[in-house]
């Protein structure tokens, strides 16, 4: 009796002890397991100087205090237009005057939210396999330099060279980003992003201005100095108008609304439209901010250093820089991370961009 009855005890005590354990761990915290991994988006961590909103739709820079200035410049002066002056106009000389208005109005309004809400072209960083593998590369490259290193390894210099329309463009390396910057890129200092083909930080959008946006910046500018004009050409209009009903001073007086808009649009549409002229010129021959500042290119195609990216042609180049598809966002901000997932190794004797790996061979190309 006394061996049997231990004998179960001990027997049941383990039976318990196993039920308890795997009622408690299955159904009970598989739950919260699951709501600790869950996966997050990649604009939730990424690695720039940039706001968010809008769960990733809406892509800023971080200093946004100059666009909201933007903002309330245009809203102010139009909407003072509309509200003072747009109806005597509308009266006295034809209706046409607020439709146009309205239209330069939502076009300059939809360019310059287009601008500042998206992606201008920001390159991935390279992963932490890509940068290991590259940061190892080229800290061996004075221990080369010295005769120190064994073996046929030669790692890639500070700079590659590539061919485009037969001139010679260096890809300078990003230690921020660990990539080798494809042509017309550069790293921008306020954004802490690499963009491709970077024309410039412009903040008064709020955002960089690059591939992607910049067919909608230059939409922008150009449009605002058309709304500048003739917000400014129709208040004097008014005012000329009325004073010539009740004289000068009693019609700066009985529209004094008119005044600050004619004051506004005076000090503003010079900058405004001399910004759009450089910019046609810009496009015309096909370059960037960038490099027209630096002095990268000369218009001619005879000497050394001629632009190989531009067509020859003003038509062809305002073509190429206004027209065709805009290319897919490279930094995926709204895909969702993946961290349990192995990232690849660029090889050794690769050119790392846009976050793969491209032969220095196959890196001899047209225009892209």
């Amino acid at each position: 009796m006394t061996p049997g009855g231990g004998g179960g005890g001990p027997m049941k005590d383990c039976e318990y002890s196993q039920i308890s354990t795997h009622s408690s761990s299955s159904p009970m915290e598989s739950p919260h397991k699951k709501k600790k991994t869950t996966a997050k988006r990649k604009w939730e961590v990424f690695p720039g100087r940039n706001k968010f909103f809008c769960d990733g739709r809406i892509m800023m820079a971080r200093q946004t205090g100059v666009f909201y200035l933007t903002l309330v410049l245009i809203l102010v002066t139009s909407g003072l237009f509309f509200a003072f002056d747009c109806r005597y106009l509308s009266d006295q000389i034809t209706p046409a005057i607020p439709a146009v208005g309205a239209v330069l109005f939502f076009f300059v309004m939809g360019t310059l939210l287009r601008t500042s809400f998206s992606d201008p072209g920001v390159l991935p960083r390279a992963t932490p396999d890509e940068a290991a593998d590259l940061e190892r590369q080229i800290g061996n490259t004075e221990e080369i330099a010295n005769g120190s290193s064994s073996g046929g390894y030669r790692p890639p210099p500070r700079t590659k060279e590539v061919l485009i329309n037969g001139q010679t463009v260096k890809l300078k390396y990003c230690f921020t980003c660990k990539i080798f910057r494809p042509p017309r890129a550069s790293h921008c200092s306020l954004c802490d992003n690499c963009v491709e083909r970077f024309d410039h930080h412009c903040p008064w959008v709020g955002n960089c201005v690059g591939k992607r946006n910049y067919r909608f910046f230059y939409m922008f500018i150009l449009s605002l100095s058309f709304l500048t004009v003739f917000i400014f050409a129709f208040v004097i209009t008014h005012i000329i108008h009325r004073s010539q009903q009740t004289g000068f001073l009693n019609a700066l007086k009985d529209s004094p609304a008119s005044v600050l808009e004619a004051v506004v649009c005076f000090f503003s549409v010079w900058s405004i439209v001399g910004l759009s002229g450089f910019h046609t010129y810009l496009i015309s021959s096909n370059q960037t901010t960038n490099e027209d500042i630096k002095g990268s290119w000369s218009n001619k195609r005879g000497k050394e250093n001629f632009n190989p990216y531009s067509y020859g042609n003003i038509f062809t180049n305002c073509c190429s820089a206004l027209c065709g598809p805009i290319s897919p966002s490279l930094i995926d901000r709204r895909g969702f991370m993946q961290p349990d997932t192995p990232q690849p190794a660029a090889p050794s004797n690769g050119v790392t961009m846009y976050g793969a790996t491209q032969s220095q061979s196959n890196m001899v190309g047209t225009i892209p």
